[in-house]
Formats: structure tokens, C-alpha cells, sequence
């Protein structure tokens, strides 16, 4: 969707293990953007959490993260430089860029553990995860790309960043591609069209399994929606937010300070780390119509 935007100039992907491993992620990346047409460079990242072990999510999105059809391999490779260095030195070249993360914030973490400062030079850091509002997609407590390293979203969480979170609850009910909308997006008929559909067979089959709902949930082309089209946001609000990382029940779990007693005495202690940095704005809804129509306008 970015890099199909005339208005908008794409200067890197990083890629993390999270879905699939790091290196199958960035075949991924590079695969994409050769399809587009796009030679934006990828460059590689972290392979494992920060200190836990990785666990992808191949049940729901096939080994190769794509459907298990067999993509043939890009014809380029990544960068040399490690996806951390990348992130701190593209933020510091070019100030106010828009941050989009659409996986488990392993190189985030590791970018502002080496460089802080970036954290105020990013306008907007729009964050595919969480579920603030309800039940996770991979435990009940939480959703994926924060369980998966939960000590990273912790440290990302504090970090004074501008956080705009698209949690998982986005892209469920009437913002799935319904059955109808996967014939619009085919009858367009085109290989990015074509690819956006297959390389979510195994994810349309496991959602199904997982929640009863026919069609696609889409994460993070919502993500890169609101990041886009910042107008399709119909409700949102900032709050402080932290991640649990000692509990193995709700590992992960996004915690959302919606009633806004943080500050109060009874839980400053407690909270005193989170508030030190910046509240989050937590998006609760979108116009589903507009985020569908963005995505069409990409595909065809």
C-alpha cells in the first residue's frame, strides 16, 4: 500500500522474526517490493526476541508466511547493515518521518536502547498490535506481535515515542474482506491484486478456524491504512499504556489505562515507569468502508 502511493516515498524496511524467521521475513519483504516494482532497500534484523525464545506463527500464515506457494525467491538481496543501525540512521537523516511497524518490535527496542533520542524525531510511530479492548489472537490475553517479544513492547511503550496503536480488534467484524470483497480484489486482475489474496489463503482458513468469521483479516494493511489516511480513525483516545512481561498467563497483554488513574496516588508507584513517557493514542475504531476502498485503490 506504501509503496504504491504516489505521495508517499518509502525509505527502508527492516525485518524481525516474528510470523516467520528473520530470514524467511525478509524474502518476504524483498519478494513484495520487487512486485511493486519498488528496490526501496530491506535490511535485517533481530532473529530471536530480546530475551526470549521464537515462536512463529506458521499455523496461521504457512511456513513461508505466505500460503506455502512455493513465491520464487527475490532476484536482489538485503543490506549489509543490521535493520537496528538502519532505524536509528534513517530517523536521524531524516527527521518527522512517519514509523509504521507491522511485527514484533524486536529492532525498535534495539534502536532506542543504543540511541534514545531518535524516540523525539519520529512524528508519528503507528503500531500494528495489542489488543486493548478484548480478547488476544494468540492467548487469550494477547495478541501476537506483542506476546511474541513482549520485553521489546515494554521497552518501546516507555520510550517516549508517538504511538498511534491499531490493535487487532481493527481488522475483525465488518473490516474483514468478506467473501465479496476477495471477488472484487480478483476481478481486478492483476499479479498484486492476485498476490494479495493467495499469500493469505492459509491466514483466511485459520481465522475461520479461530474465530468462526468467513473472509480475511487484514492487521496490517489497517495499520498501514490509518498511517496513510489518518481521516479513516472515527474514534480514538491517549492514554498510558504498558506491557506485562512477568506473567506467563498474560504475557504480553496490552494494559490500557482507559479511565485515566495512572496519576493517581494509589497506582503511581506502580505506574511510575510508564508515565515518565507519553501516553499512547489507542485507536478503538475505524471507517471500515474508507480502509476497504484504500485497499482496493492500492490492489488495482
Amino acid at each position: 500500500m506504501a509503496l504504491r502511493n504516489p505521495d508517499v516515498e518509502v525509505l527502508a524496511i527492516t525485518t524481525v522474526a516474528g510470523n516467520v524467521s528473520v530470514r524467511q521475513a525478509t524474502r518476504n519483504a524483498l519478494y513484495t517490493a520487487q512486485l511493486c516494482g519498488s528496490t526501496v532497500p530491506v535490511f535485517t534484523g533481530a532473529a530471536a526476541p530480546l530475551r526470549r525464545a521464537h515462536y512463529s506463527a506458521a499455523w496461521f500464515h504457512g511456513a513461508d508466511g505466505l500460503g506455502d506457494h512455493g513465491y520464487p525467491p527475490p532476484t536482489r538481496g538485503a543490506e549489509a547493515k543490521h535493520a537496528a543501525e538502519a532505524i536509528i540512521e534513517t530517523v536521524e537523516s531524516h527527521p518527522g518521518l512517519v514509523m509504521v511497524t507491522l511485527g514484533p518490535l524486536t529492532n525498535i527496542a534495539l534502536a532506542l536502547e543504543e540511541r534514545p533520542s531518535i524516540a523525539a524525531k519520529v512524528s508519528r510511530f503507528v503500531l500494528m498490535g495489542g489488543n486493548p479492548c478484548c480478547e488476544g489472537n494468540v492467548t487469550p490475553a494477547a495478541e501476537y506481535n506483542i506476546w511474541c517479544d513482549p520485553e521489546a513492547a515494554q521497552v518501546v511503550a516507555r520510550s517516549g515515542l508517538p504511538i498511534e496503536l491499531v490493535g487487532w480488534h481493527l481488522c475483525r467484524a465488518e473490516a474483514v474482506l468478506s467473501l465479496a470483497d476477495i471477488q472484487q480484489v480478483l476481478g481486478f486482475n492483476n499479479a498484486i491484486a492476485n498476490f494479495a489474496i493467495e499469500c493469505n489463503s492459509s491466514a483466511q482458513e485459520a481465522f475461520f478456524v479461530q474465530t468462526g468469521e468467513h473472509g480475511i483479516s487484514l492487521p496490517d494493511p489497517v495499520a498501514m491504512a490509518v498511517a496513510l489516511y489518518p481521516s479513516i480513525v472515527v474514534e480514538q483516545s491517549e492514554h498510558f499504556m504498558d506491557i506485562e512481561t512477568q506473567s506467563e498467563l498474560t504475557r504480553g497483554m496490552t494494559v490500557v489505562d482507559r479511565l485515566n488513574v495512572a496519576l493517581d496516588e494509589r497506582n503511581r508507584e506502580r505506574w511510575s515507569t510508564a508515565i515518565a513517557g507519553r501516553g499512547a493514542k489507542i485507536i478503538w475504531t475505524i471507517n471500515n468502508m474508507a480502509w476497504k476502498q484504500a485497499l482496493f485503490a492500492a490492489l488495482k
